[in-house]
């Protein structure tokens, strides 16, 4: 019997039953709020960023791919740069007042500035 190599991620699995399969994690996929149920926070944060100012957005419920596009919008009315990373939308600067203008302007009405 001839050894299958299956590989998932980084880790390797190796096995001599021609008929193994590995079961596969079945998370389901999140579905975006509507901007009205949203519940996001806005706040300035400084930490670990050799004292450069970043307005966070914290708390966004949905996909990967709508929390980039709100990213993008955001950024881009602020002219600023910026990241989506681990559920936080990263906005260069102190633009606290705008994104929280932008957001409350965009039917996100449970926003709240810290």
């Amino acid at each position: 019997m001839a050894k299958n190599k299956i590989t998932t991620g980084s880790a390797l699995v190796y096995s001599t039953d021609p008929s193994f399969k590995i079961e596969e994690d079945h998370e389901p996929t999140q579905e975006t709020l509507p901007p009205a149920q949203q519940r996001l926070k806005v706040r300035l944060d400084t930490k670990h960023r050799a004292g450069k100012a970043v307005t966070l957005i914290e708390g966004f419920v949905g996909t990967d791919a709508d929390a980039d596009a709100l990213g993008k919008k955001l950024k881009a009315f602020c002219g600023t740069g910026g990241s989506v990373k681990a559920g936080e939308i990263i906005v260069q600067g102190d633009n606290r007042d705008k994104t929280l203008g932008w957001l409350l302007k965009n039917d996100y009405g449970h926003t709240q500035k810290k």
